[in-house]
């Protein structure tokens, strides 16, 4: 929705994995165990997958989805832009329930070719889970089940709550409440995005 509104790229570590291992590369297949479990790809990788894209794509702006997770991760964005000269923004930080995470994992849906998510009880694809963007399948992602949950819940409480108080810190962030509709939060993230382009 942001590239489609904004023209912005929008990418996340998890969706440049899932293409590797669509692909077939050796990083693919190294890294799909540790998706699997739900645990988080070391850091290193992550950088260096994040640097190249935005050597890429990052040229006309960006967004990340999902990254950075950690602080080291954050810390080793802070140094790519510095390299890149480039500044960073906003940092969006969505406020959701753990039960409306719960729920939410429970009917998720993500295209296999472009990463597009949306939800099982969406009666746009409920009949036809067909990607309304490149029209590639709709599938449940494979690690999207209660234990992998869990893990996740106990890897963002200790690894990526911290964040907010550093982009707190550097006046870039932004809290949105995310339980709401889909329309409702990307609205007030629209709004954010636009208070960044007119200052």
């Amino acid at each position: 929705m942001i590239t489609r509104e904004f023209g912005i790229p929008v990418t996340s570590p998890g969706a440049i994995l899932r293409r590797e291992k669509d692909l077939g590369t050796p990083l693919g297949m190294e890294t799909a165990e540790i998706i699997q479990r739900g645990d988080l790809v070391p850091d290193k990788i992550i950088i260096e997958l994040i640097e190249d894209w935005l050597r890429l794509h990052g040229g006309h702006g960006f967004v990340f989805d999902g990254f950075p997770r950690t602080l080291p991760q954050a810390e080793s964005l802070s140094s790519i832009l510095k390299r890149l000269r480039t500044a960073l923004d906003l940092a969006i930080w969505l406020e959701v329930s753990e039960a409306t995470v719960r729920e939410r994992i429970s009917g998720r849906l993500q295209c296999r070719s472009c990463g597009f998510t949306t939800s099982i009880t969406s009666a746009k694809f409920a009949v036809r889970p067909v990607c309304p963007y490149c029209d590639g399948p709709l599938v449940r992602r494979n690690d999207d089940d209660w234990s992998v949950l869990q893990t996740r819940l106990n890897e963002f409480a200790t690894k990526t709550e911290p964040l907010a108080d550093f982009y707190q810190k550097i006046s870039v962030l932004r809290r949105i409440d995310g339980n709401r509709d889909r329309e409702a939060v990307f609205n007030d993230i629209s709004l954010a995005i636009e208070d960044k382009v007119a200052a």
